[in-house]
């Protein structure tokens, strides 16, 4: 039989391995641990954990945040499956886990609002630095604490979310608060013909000055198919075209791509490497 102490030390190897490392003690009792996972935010439990150490030594591990979820065995264990136990204890911690993100959803939510309320209209857009040096308009905006404050909307269109940027171009969504599926608007939805998705705020509002459609303002890349197929069932006879950002790393083209093919939509991409559509638009440049 392989010791205890083995099992425990290959549990946690594979565990690093994976990008979920934790320092505090394993326990092998085939109850399921929430722990505290390296790099996460002071006093968050964001990891969980099962481990079994009797004849045929298995686990379970998860990172909510990565979106990490590992059913383990230790080499040469066989393939023993985890035992019901082990599994309605993952079960009822997925659903734990997601009362708690909803939860805390609806809390930012909330505080987002108040926000929004309190914070001031962007009347001159030449006393924002990032607006004045984006060349673009304030589209409704408002200021809290320096910062450009931008709303979020879900598909029901109520304000979940909001997004602050800085004078030096710095973003960051409220913590806790929905993302996926949802975006800014520009423009007036109502009988929208044609529906341009983007990345960032200030590449909506120059597409919106250049073509005068309905932007949708995913956030980031990896939000651009959720908002598209939003889109598509807010429009669904719109021609929607995905203004992607051309990305060294391939990863704005990539989305741009993938979220057009799903809504039977077209994508642009700039020609210039490293470039989004306010770079071009405010350079002189036409889509």
């Amino acid at each position: 039989m392989t010791d205890y102490h083995n099992i425990i030390d290959q549990f946690r190897a594979d565990m690093a391995a994976a990008g979920m490392v934790v320092k505090e003690p394993i326990v092998a009792d085939s109850v399921l641990h929430r722990v505290y996972v390296d790099g996460d935010k002071s006093g968050t439990q964001n990891g969980a954990y099962i481990l079994h150490a009797n004849q045929h030594p298995a686990g379970y591990f998860e990172h909510f945040p990565q979106g990490l979820k590992v059913t383990w065995r230790l080499d040469g264990a066989g393939d023993k499956p985890l035992s019901l136990a082990m599994r309605r204890q993952i079960e009822e911690e997925r659903k734990r886990r997601q009362v708690e993100r909803k939860e805390r959803q609806n809390e930012t939510a909330e505080k987002a609002r108040w926000i929004w309320q309190n914070a001031k209209p962007v009347f001159d857009e030449a006393k924002h630095p990032y607006l004045r040096r984006k060349s673009v308009k304030a589209y409704g905006l408002r200021t809290s604490r320096g910062a450009l404050v931008v709303p979020f909307f879900d598909d029901t269109r109520q304000l979940v979310n909001l997004q602050f940027i800085d004078v030096d171009g710095n973003k960051r969504f409220m913590a806790g608060g929905r993302k996926k599926g949802c975006f800014s608007l520009i423009g007036e939805p109502a009988g929208a013909e044609r529906v341009l998705i983007c990345e960032g705020w200030a590449t909506g509002a120059s597409l919106h000055e250049a073509l005068g459609a309905l932007v949708m303002v995913a956030g980031d890349a990896g939000n651009l198919e959720p908002v598209a197929i939003a889109a598509r069932r807010w429009h669904p006879n719109a021609e929607i075209i995905v203004a992607g950002d051309n990305d060294e790393s391939g990863v704005g083209q990539t989305a741009a791509k993938k979220a057009a093919l799903a809504v039977r939509g077209k994508y642009l991409i700039p020609e210039q490497t490293g470039a989004d559509w306010n770079d071009v638009i405010a350079a002189g440049g036409s889509l």
